[in-house]
């Protein structure tokens, strides 16, 4: 009964697809699964696959023909390895383009599929007609009484362009046991290359042109070396920056002498160190020191102001900050997430747990709301994780980059719910569900300066920003994540790997970066937000200690924005609450921002007080906005580097200032809810 229902069902299909034996009378298709009846139809001209047509003995010559016209241009695969084909035969095909009086060989195959059968997989052209024509060279009774092929359509993928292409140079004099920081060391906004040895701090200050000058400074005593991770920041705020040197048993800290030496400090508490931050834990204007802590909760050390540092840890010490949830902390990232000018707090995870995030609800709190916004997936393997704008939205965006597995990238949905919501796992179809290059250790910076924030990660390439929340990796040979920085002042960005600096090669986009100076804010601005405004929308930046997990790179801000050559406006958001507005500002440069700096100009006004004379000999008078009315209590005076260098009462409105130099200054303001205010103002 079987044999009698195939008979007829080949006979229906041979019947049906008689109109198929000429060139001329080709069946139109697409994609899909397509049954080829017996090949007895017109044989093929010069085959375009397998050597010639000529029959075997006692073999009809013979094909059959389709014609197949895309819509838009596809990838296209023609396949007889499939299922369909159980076992598989061995078939031949041949395509054709032209006309059936003139047809030119375009593809085919013969043995590509298992048990020869035939693969071909090829790109075609919107509107061009394709004649596809299977012959019988190989098949034999009963192979010949029919099989199955399909045609596959898919979207064409172009190899994405070099976005950027780097030149490789070896530095000898780069040999210290550990070569990962690359920020600026002696307050010229240059980023150098730090090494740390045993008793020595090594620093490859970079100079004009990008020419690099070695000076050694000895470090006396005896230091935990950075195995884990590197940090640095101005934490005694003397104008150079400070380190921190995160080891499997602890810290030290290399503590700057304004300038003529270091000193080491180690605290003394075990820590099981990986990931190591500067950051304003408790917004008091100061640097703290984090350490993620990986077989307990997280330790940090608050520093009063004067440098003097007190140890805790999170949830055991008693008035600690809620700053983790068991052991597996890998690495920090400390930046605001719900953009209300603080600083939040992500932890990677590995060994298991799932990332967690903490809110910054002010003071020493800190609030657990990885359940609520759905970043704690599990399983997940993170020693690192990217935390940017991806999608230029005005919010911080997460890719859960896996040590081990597969990664995960969150939307954050803030510029929708004005409110840090449930992101959205939005890894499908962004690229980062198809790669399958893991690490440790992954950044993310705009390294092409196309104005899209890029990933540097596993697998020697970096994941380029494609825009529409999609990411394409382009390889380059040896490359690897390493400390990040602009080491020869062309506004590209550099990579450190051990002592090769690959120097990006400039692709004509341009840039614009920033360094800080800090008043009532740290001083190296850590934690301060950076917009820019232009034809492209929105750009942000947070200002961090702390990227990936090992490395540290520059404190410099930097964007690219494309082929743009006007910036409209810049805006820094301090962490104190000072916003500073810049207007029309030029682009491919190094723009150094004075927090306040701009408090006296036209493009912001304080709404609350205005201060006269100004400039000023003698006293300053304050005089209210009447619609606004506030009573202040306190008064303190900055000078541009960050000190303070008069602190009062405000009696009757009026504050003397007779005692001080001859400058710009910023005064700050205390009313009696302990809210803040500021103004610049110039003394004669």
């Amino acid at each position: 009964m079987k044999k009698i229902t195939l008979i007829i069902a080949l006979l229906f299909v041979a019947q049906f697809t008689k109109a198929q034996d000429t060139c001329a009378s080709a069946l139109p298709i697409t994609a899909g699964l397509h049954v080829v009846g017996p090949i007895n139809g017109t044989q093929v001209p010069t085959p375009c696959q397998g050597g010639d047509a000529v029959p075997t003995t006692n073999r009809v010559p013979a094909g059959e023909w389709y014609t197949y016209t895309p819509t838009q241009n596809y990838t296209v695969t023609i396949s007889t390895d499939i299922a369909q084909n159980t076992p598989r035969i061995d078939t031949r095909f041949h395509v054709y383009t032209g006309t059936c009086a003139a047809l030119t060989c375009f593809g085919g195959d013969d043995d590509g599929g298992a048990n020869y059968s035939s693969v071909d997989v090829f790109n075609v052209t919107a509107g061009t007609t394709y004649y596809i024509a299977w012959d019988n060279r190989w098949l034999t009774t009963p192979n010949n009484n029919g099989f199955t092929f399909q045609l596959s359509e898919a979207p064409i993928v172009v190899p994405p362009v070099i976005p950027i292409t780097y030149v490789s140079q070896t530095i000898s004099t780069i040999n210290s046991g550990y070569n990962i920081c690359m920020v600026d060391m002696n307050g010229d906004n240059l980023d150098d290359i730090i090494g740390v040895s045993n008793n020595n701090l090594r620093v490859h200050y970079q100079g004009a042109g990008g020419t690099l000058t070695v000076t050694d400074h000895p470090i006396t005593g005896s230091s935990l070396m950075p195995n884990w991770s590197l940090a640095a920041g101005d934490y005694n705020r003397d104008g150079f920056n400070d380190l921190i040197l995160g080891n499997g048993s602890g810290i030290s800290i290399w503590r700057s002498n304004a300038g003529t030496g270091y000193t080491s400090i180690t605290p003394g508490q075990y820590i099981f160190c990986q990931r190591t931050n500067f950051a304003d834990l408790n917004d008091d204007g100061n640097l703290d020191l984090f350490s993620c802590h990986d077989i307990a909760p997280n330790v940090y050390y608050l520093n009063d102001g004067a440098g003097n540092l007190t140890y805790y840890q999170s949830n055991t010490t008693t008035g600690a900050m809620n700053l983790s949830s068991g052991g597996g902390n890998y690495a920090t990232l400390f930046t605001d997430f719900d953009n209300d000018g603080d600083t939040d707090m992500f932890i990677s995870k590995c060994s298991g747990p799932p990332c967690q995030l903490f809110r910054y609800d002010g003071g020493n709190t800190y609030t657990n709301v990885s359940v609520e916004t759905g970043i704690n997936v599990t399983p997940i393997q993170t020693w690192s994780s990217g935390v940017a704008d991806y999608d230029n939205d005005g919010d911080m965006d997460i890719i859960i980059t896996a040590s081990a597995g597969t990664h995960k990238f969150f939307r954050n949905n803030f510029e929708t719910t004005n409110s840090l919501s449930a992101f959205t796992n939005i890894t499908t179809g962004s690229g980062w569900d198809t790669n399958t290059s893991t690490n440790i250790d992954n950044v993310s910076y705009d390294f092409d300066n196309d104005g899209k924030v890029d990933v540097l990660g596993g697998g020697n390439k970096i994941m380029f920003n494609q825009g529409n929340n999609t990411f394409a990796g382009v390889s380059y040979t040896g490359i690897g994540v390493g400390a990040i920085g602009d080491l020869n002042n062309d506004g590209f960005l550099d990579i450190q790997n051990g002592s090769t600096i690959r120097y990006a090669v400039p692709n004509g986009n341009n840039w614009i970066k920033l360094a800080f100076q800090g008043i009532q804010s740290n001083r190296n601005g850590i934690g301060a937000r950076v917009e820019i405004y232009g034809a492209w929308g929105k750009q942000i930046r947070d200002v961090r200690s702390g990227e990936g997990f090992r490395y540290m790179s520059t404190l410099n801000a930097h964007f690219g924005i494309g082929t743009a050559t006007t910036i409209d406006q810049v805006i820094i958001r301090w962490p104190s609450g000072i916003v500073d507005t810049y207007n029309n500002v030029t682009p491919n440069q190094l723009l150094l921002v004075t927090e306040g700096a701009t408090l006296g100009n036209n493009s912001f006004e304080n709404s609350v007080f205005t201060v006269y004379p100004n400039p000023v000999k003698n006293n300053i008078n304050i005089t209210m906005n009447t619609a606004n009315p506030v009573e202040f209590t306190s008064a303190q005076i900055f000078d541009l580097n960050g000190r303070m260098v008069q602190e009062s009462g405000v009696q009757n409105q009026t504050i003397t200032v007779n005692q001080l130099a001859t400058g710009t200054y910023i005064l700050m303001l205390k009313d009696t809810q302990g809210k803040d205010y500021s103004q610049k103002f110039v003394k004669e």
